[in-house]
């Protein structure tokens, strides 16, 4: 992307160390610059990751308002802008399908008869893709995100 030439950089954030994130990078052929917020409340002062006491309270403050949430992570998208100065400045954020024109797939998918085809479990985008050496297995865990590659 041409994104550099508008002064703009785009870089995933994750919870997992960052010796996580450098195998799945390399294992998956991926480029993107991609940090580590292992250790720090980053992720939780944006309300994308919560504690199990407070999905146990019922309710996390997550997408501006209180919602029952099952899961310790959600997604969310956050642009900030950084002055000459060294200043940085949180200047949006956006949760649950707010990101979705930054999944291509999406987009075409949008086009077609059948569109996304989300039919189950979660109805969303996790019940279709995959990592592509995980494609093929029967055993797929929704809920688990850090299974390992399919040994076929």
């Amino acid at each position: 992307m041409a994104l550099e030439h508008h002064d703009v950089t785009c870089v995933a954030v994750s919870r997992a160390t960052l010796a996580e994130i450098e195998a799945l990078k390399q294992r998956m052929g991926w480029r993107i610059p991609w940090v580590s917020a292992f250790g720090s409340d980053f992720n939780y002062d944006y309300q994308v990751s919560f504690t199990k006491e407070e999905i146990a309270r019922g309710k996390v403050y997550h997408n501006y308002k209180m919602q029952e949430v099952e899961i310790e992570e959600m997604s969310g998208l956050s642009v900030f802008y950084k002055n000459m100065a060294g200043d940085v400045f949180h200047t949006y954020s956006t949760y649950g399908r707010g990101a979705e024109e930054l999944v291509s797939a999406y987009v075409c998918l949008d086009l077609t008869p059948k569109g996304r085809n989300e039919t189950g479990p979660g109805f969303n985008l996790g019940d279709w893709v995959r990592h592509h050496d995980r494609y093929d297995r029967d055993d797929f865990d929704f809920t688990e995100p850090y299974q390992a590659a399919s040994s076929g």
